[in-house]
């Protein structure tokens, strides 16, 4: 970790956002036209994003990840911690993807560039993930059959009769709808947010 990422003021800004990410993880809804009701938007991606541009791709990491120690220490877990990696290996596929290319050169431009590769980079890594390891997960850790997880899906889209389907169908479009909302908000707000973050 450098040393512009650990110095106090920084250390002070990536435990507010921290915090700020960890309450947001509580406005959650689903998307039940897309997909199964386990699947949640959360917008606590959004002080990640922020304090990655604005501090470093590093804080960004260390932000995605506070804010789901914070989760697991105030809310616990009922997901045998599978809800919680999943949400950092994917938060980190979106945010830190999009802050790289950004701190190469800070412009608008290169912001938007990042934030549609953190979006499909998320969207790849998301299905990979829940392909082979979150959806597997549930039905070891939480007692689901696969038969019923994938009956949730089947319920939305006829069609959906295997876990590849479903990850391709719900989770896939899940993603990207996710982070094009996630995308759009940041660069609205960012501008005008950020002068803070550098006093």
């Amino acid at each position: 970790m450098s040393e512009r990422l650990l110095n106090t003021r920084n250390l002070v800004k990536i435990a507010i956002l921290s915090a700020i990410a960890f309450a947001l993880m509580f406005f959650e809804f689903p998307l039940p036209f897309i997909a199964p009701p386990f699947y949640q938007i959360d917008f606590s991606e959004i002080p990640v994003l922020i304090g990655g541009f604005a501090i470093s791709p590093g804080a960004a990491v260390v932000i995605e990840l506070f804010k789901n120690i914070l989760n697991v220490l105030f809310e616990g877990t009922d997901t045998a911690f599978v809800g919680e990696l999943s949400n950092f290996i994917v938060g980190v596929a979106f945010t830190l993807p999009a802050c790289l290319i950004y701190a190469r050169h800070k412009t608008k431009k290169r912001a938007l560039i990042g934030l549609l590769v953190g979006v499909l980079t998320m969207a790849l890594v998301g299905f990979i993930a829940n392909l082979y390891f979150v959806i597997p997960a549930y039905v070891q850790f939480m007692g689901l059959s696969m038969e019923t997880i994938v009956s949730m899906a089947q319920a939305i889209f006829t069609f959906v009769d295997t876990p590849f389907l479903l990850v391709l169908c719900c989770t896939t479009p899940f993603n990207l709808i996710k982070g094009l909302l996630i995308s759009i908000i940041v660069i609205l707000i960012y501008k005008h947010i950020s002068p803070l973050l550098k006093a």
